[in-house]
């Protein structure tokens, strides 16, 4: 990246980077790809792209002034002379928000609690705001915000003495990317469970088909895999069908003449996304071994060992 501005660990992107995104989304390059090019985490780009027109919609000059009016929104509410009549839809807008929240699982008073600060002006009210306007106990409020911070759907700012809670514009697309860390911890426990149980077993082949789809979500959810490591899976599930049998790591990084966290980095991939590895399977097995099957039933299988014995 040849930027005149320097990007500080962890700031905001400066417009050379947004500028390096456009272009790398112009050249069809994933998130991952772009982020490494920018010294940046696959977030950040993620984030940056989607709250600012989508994959097909970024320009780096319209995400740039959009970025610097978010920085100048957060301004004390106004009062404004609404019609009662308005003021009523809006608060009923407010409860039916909350009632959506609710129906997704969400504990009712945290719904409230979150339709209630984001369908404020500044996204921002202080305990006794919401106290007031809820008519709850100061301390429904306090679990309400606990709960809502641990999922980091809402951020604490001291106001001199008092706190008030915070809902940032990029709010869902943070809960987006802690659910696609969840489903990744369920994909990886999935994996090791049906190595555990035996990848022939029913229980393993269950496991193994939740540790797939976990693994494939929580990829399209975080941008997935960039081009070289969707071409790496495919060399490692063709060396696996190559040799016929299981390998190890360690065999593989040999054979291939790859780093060994590049070959643990493919067949990780390899095991969780099975759409990357077209009509073969990639299993780890017991001793830390790699094997590779066709995508066959037992009937075919049946089928065609006997057509091969009859040849």
């Amino acid at each position: 990246m040849n930027a005149t501005e320097v990007a500080m660990p962890g700031g905001r992107l400066t417009h050379d980077e947004r500028v390096a995104i456009a272009a790398g989304l112009s050249d069809g390059h994933g998130y991952a790809e772009i982020a490494r090019g920018l010294g940046r985490p696959t977030s950040t780009v993620t984030r940056e792209v989607s709250r600012n027109g989508g994959a097909r919609g970024y320009t780096a000059d319209r995400a740039h002034r959009a970025t610097a009016r978010r920085a100048r929104r957060r301004q004390p509410a106004t009062v404004r002379a609404d019609r009662p009549d308005d003021a009523e839809a809006r608060q009923a807008f407010v409860e039916e928000f909350a009632d959506l929240l609710a129906a997704a699982g969400i504990p009712r008073m945290v719904a409230r609690v979150l339709s209630s600060l984001y369908t404020s002006d500044t996204g921002a009210l202080t305990a006794a705001d919401l106290v007031e306007r809820l008519r709850v106990s100061p301390a429904s409020v306090s679990k309400a915000v606990g709960y809502l911070a641990a999922l980091d759907l809402l951020r604490r700012e001291r106001l001199g003495r008092r706190e008030r809670y915070v809902v940032d514009d990029d709010v869902w697309l943070r809960a987006w990317a802690g659910n696609a860390k969840v489903h990744l911890l369920w994909a990886d426990a999935a994996a090791r469970g049906a190595v555990l149980f035996g990848a022939d077993t029913p229980t393993g082949a269950r496991l193994g088909e939740m540790g797939g789809f976990f693994g494939r979500l929580a990829d399209d959810m975080s941008g997935g895999p960039d081009d070289a490591a969707v071409g790496d899976v495919r060399t490692v599930t063709a060396a696996l069908v190559q040799v016929g049998g299981p390998l190890t790591r360690a065999a593989l990084a040999t054979g291939l003449a790859w780093p060994a966290d590049r070959v643990e980095a493919a067949l990780h991939d390899a095991v969780r996304r099975a759409d990357l590895t077209g009509p073969v399977l990639v299993r780890r097995i017991r001793g830390a071994r790699y094997v590779a099957t066709p995508r066959l039933t037992a009937a075919q299988r049946d089928a065609l060992t006997a057509v091969a014995q009859s040849a």
